[in-house]
């Protein structure tokens, strides 16, 4: 006896997903099981999953010769999302059940005991089964919030695979069971912190109010102590909240990385806190089966925070170099090309030498080692990198005049409003984002106000990409001033903060 069946499921590369369809032959033969189309370890190894599920449901799986195609055939599969459509598309060869319009995608991975467990992506899967047209996903009931994220389509949990067969038609009446439970979210321990806790420092708070409110890149350095830390965990706070469309994408980009997502989009933007022993494939993603995206990626819309940063190893941070002028980022695999997102903001914080103390105590290092400390930091990442900003070891009865988060968020909120006006038409929000060419054809600026920064360049103090980015941060101030553009005071200011680093 043979019988064919097909269901629906997507595979991802990124963000982005493609759909497919899985098909499933039945016939006589000997006992043996063919998957096809490409499929990764974990796809070949569902045919246990598989047919234990069936069993569980009461069901005989087949005997004979059974090959499961994976359509499109060239695209590598991989994940173990694809369980349930498999374990449907086999039911369906054998008449359990009857066949649909392929208009209902179906995710999730299949225990041993037929109970259905929530899988890592399943945002962007849904999402990306919304725009391959399909109008209904069939999910883990562990999975329901997580997918009733994505507008336009219609979510259905089940905790098992008998309940997804008596869901599309089977004559099956199956028993309850326990759904398998979702994950904790994950705490932000960002979310209420506020900037008045800051004592001092307030060229450092004013370079962070900068930063939040034209999406400048900023390194702090400083000696151990001095609020560089703390200064870096209060920025998210002061930025604007994320739009529906960023808190999607930053929620689906924590959802492929396995992270546990809320259950509502979370509009406060991302903060990313890797440690410096990092790897490049932690930083920017990677892996040798499914490309996970790194912290790089998921720090999209918000904050990518590097603590000690000239102990990354230089090869790491330079990699970093790309995603920051283009905003995404592309890793190239045997099995593939994934794309994700990196439009963020880089905050970097370091000691001015090994010892931490140069220019602050009783330094030890000699300066060809400080040289040697700082150097890991490459000129071409410090480059473009806006504001270089000196934090001082506060002192007791340091000045307690301070400024609150919900104060600096109303006035970044008014530059960005200015800018944003600004930029009425363009595909930029932030006059950090603004490319050099543009802003110099449309937002030119008068010979004598160019002029500090023209004769830096001449004398090798900036580039040509350092000037273009001096002149974005001029603008930022003047936002922030409440200007109607960049005075000369802003100029030598951005000039400043450019070069405020002592070597």
């Amino acid at each position: 006896m043979s019988g064919f069946g097909r269901a629906a499921c997507v595979a991802l590369q990124g963000l982005a997903g493609v759909g497919v369809q899985i098909e499933v032959h039945a016939s006589s033969g000997l006992p043996r099981v063919h998957i096809v189309g490409l499929p990764d370890r974990a796809v070949q190894q569902a045919q246990h999953r598989t047919w234990s599920a069936i069993a569980r449901a009461g069901l005989t799986p087949p005997h004979g010769k059974t090959v499961i195609n994976l359509t499109p055939a060239s695209l590598p599969k991989a994940g173990t999302h694809f369980d349930l459509a498999m374990g449907i598309a086999v039911l369906r060869a054998m008449r359990v059940v009857p066949p649909d319009d392929g208009e209902t995608a179906l995710l999730g991975e299949l225990g041993l005991d037929g109970r259905l467990r929530p899988v890592a992506g399943t945002l962007p899967l849904a999402r990306a089964a919304a725009e391959a047209g399909m109008t209904r996903v069939v999910v883990p009931t562990a999975s329901v919030d997580e997918a009733s994220l994505v507008a336009g389509v219609r979510v259905l949990g089940v905790p098992s695979l008998a309940h997804a067969a008596a869901l599309l038609g089977a004559e099956l009446d199956p028993e309850p069971v326990e759904p398998v439970p979702a994950a904790a979210p994950v705490p932000r321990t960002h979310a209420d912190l506020d900037l008045a806790d800051v004592v001092g420092n307030r060229d450092a708070v004013e370079a962070l109010e900068i930063a939040a409110a034209g999406s400048h890149h900023l390194l702090m350095v400083g000696p151990p102590g001095a609020g560089k830390t703390m200064l870096a965990m209060r920025l998210p706070g002061i930025l604007p909240p994320l739009t529906e469309q960023e808190a999607l994408e930053v929620a689906s980009l924590r959802s492929l990385a396995g992270e546990p997502p809320p259950s509502t989009l979370d509009v406060l933007p991302p903060f990313e806190h890797p440690h410096h022993s990092a790897t490049a494939v932690s930083l920017v993603g990677g892996g040798s089966g499914t490309i996970r995206p790194g912290a790089a990626a998921r720090a999209t819309h918000g904050v990518l925070f590097l603590d000690e940063a000239p102990e990354f190893p230089r090869t790491v941070l330079d990699m970093l170099r790309q995603p920051l002028e283009s905003g995404t980022i592309t890793i190239h695999r045997a099995a593939g090309v994934a794309t994700f997102p990196a439009r963020f903001q880089l905050l970097l914080a370091a000691n001015p030498c090994p010892c931490g103390l140069f220019g602050s105590g009783d330094c030890t290092c000699p300066p060809q080692q400080r040289r040697r400390y700082f150097s890991r930091l490459s000129g071409p990442l410090l480059d473009r990198v806006d504001l270089q900003v000196r934090v001082d070891r506060v002192l007791p009865g340091a000045d307690g005049a301070r400024r609150s988060s919900a104060e600096a968020t109303a006035r970044v909120a008014d530059a960005r409003a200015r800018a944003a006006r600004r930029l009425a038409g363009t595909q930029w929000r932030a006059m950090g984002h603004v490319p050099g060419p543009w802003l110099r054809r449309n937002l030119p600026l008068g010979r004598e106000l160019l002029q500090p920064l023209e004769q830096a360049v001449e004398r090798g103090a900036l580039t040509m990409r350092g000037l273009d980015r001096a002149v974005r941060v001029a603008w930022t101030m003047a936002d922030l001033d409440g200007d109607d553009g960049p005075s000369r005071t802003h100029v030598g200011r951005a000039l400043a903060l450019r070069k405020g680093i002592p070597a």
